[in-house]
């Protein structure tokens, strides 16, 4: 019964842990500006992306309101488990989107 009761709990903290990976983040930032990054699938691509609006409000939230785009493009990537069934697990590769900014 302990062991039933540990693997369910490891399944719902990895479940707790990959679902909190996802979204727009400000890895890099200054007085100016910054780098926004955020996960896209290959097939959707990255402006159809639903995480790209939430990268251009944190570059808005970071600027105050007016921003410019210096670059953008295909950043590293990274991989994670996904344990979509207990004692089903399976690595994912995700890919992702950089957009470096600066403030106006």
């Amino acid at each position: 019964m302990f062991e039933a009761w540990s693997r369910a709990v490891l399944s719902v903290a990895v479940l707790l842990l990959t679902g909190c990976a996802g979204g727009a983040k400000l890895i890099q930032e200054s007085d100016q500006g910054g780098v926004v990054v955020y996960p896209f699938k290959g097939d959707q691509g990255s402006m159809l992306s639903p995480f790209r609006k939430e990268a251009f409000e944190l570059m808005k939230n970071k600027c105050g309101g007016r921003y410019s785009i210096v670059r953008e493009g295909e950043t590293k990537g990274r991989a994670r488990v996904a344990a979509h069934i207990e004692g089903a697990q399976e690595i994912v590769q995700e890919r992702r989107w950089g957009i470096e900014f600066q403030c106006q």
